[in-house]
C-alpha cells in the first residue's frame, strides 16, 4: 500500500520545497502556481483517481457475474491514468485491480503479458488485452449500460 503513494508524495514533497525555495527568492505568485502544478499531478498519480480497488479473485467473480471487463492497473502508470480520465464516469462500472496491492492480480498481469507486469490489462470475457484504447473499453460497456 506505501509503494502506491511513493511518486505522489514525491511530487508534493518536491513541490513543496521548490515553493519554499522560490518565496524565500521573492517570487510567492510563481511559489504558489508551482505549488499547485504538484499537488495536481500528486492528485492524478494517486490511488485517489481511481474507483476503489478490489481482490483480482472478487473482480473476476463479479465480472463473471456481470460481464463488466476487469481492469489491472498500478498507480503512476500514465497509461492507467490515461485511460481512466478518457473513460470518464464510466470508469465506475469497471472492476479495478491495482497490482501493487493484489498479489493474485499482479500474477494475472503477467501471466497474460509474457512475464511482464504491463498495464492497463482489460480482461472481457476471460480474455486479457493489453493497453486497449479507452474507446475500446468503452464499447465493451455497452452491453452493461
Amino acid at each position: 500500500m506505501t509503494r502506491a503513494w511513493i511518486l505522489p508524495m514525491l511530487f508534493v514533497f518536491s513541490g513543496s520545497a521548490l515553493a519554499t525555495g522560490l518565496i524565500f527568492k521573492g517570487s510567492p505568485g510563481t511559489a504558489a502556481g508551482l505549488l499547485l502544478a504538484f499537488l495536481a499531478l500528486a492528485g492524478v498519480n494517486s490511488p485517489l483517481v481511481f474507483p476503489k480497488s478490489i481482490g483480482a479473485r472478487e473482480a473476476q467473480r463479479r465480472s463473471a457475474v456481470d460481464g463488466r471487463p476487469v481492469v489491472f492497473w498500478r498507480p503512476g502508470c500514465k497509461y492507467c491514468i490515461r485511460l481512466r480520465i478518457r473513460l470518464g464516469s464510466s470508469a465506475r462500472q469497471l472492476h479495478w485491480v491495482d497490482i501493487w496491492r493484489d498479489p493474485a492480480g499482479a500474477a494475472a498481469v503477467r501471466a497474460a503479458n509474457d512475464g511482464n507486469e504491463t498495464v492497463p490489462t482489460v480482461v472481457v470475457a476471460g480474455r486479457p488485452h493489453t493497453n486497449p484504447g479507452p474507446g475500446w473499453v468503452r464499447e465493451q460497456l455497452a452491453p452493461h449500460t
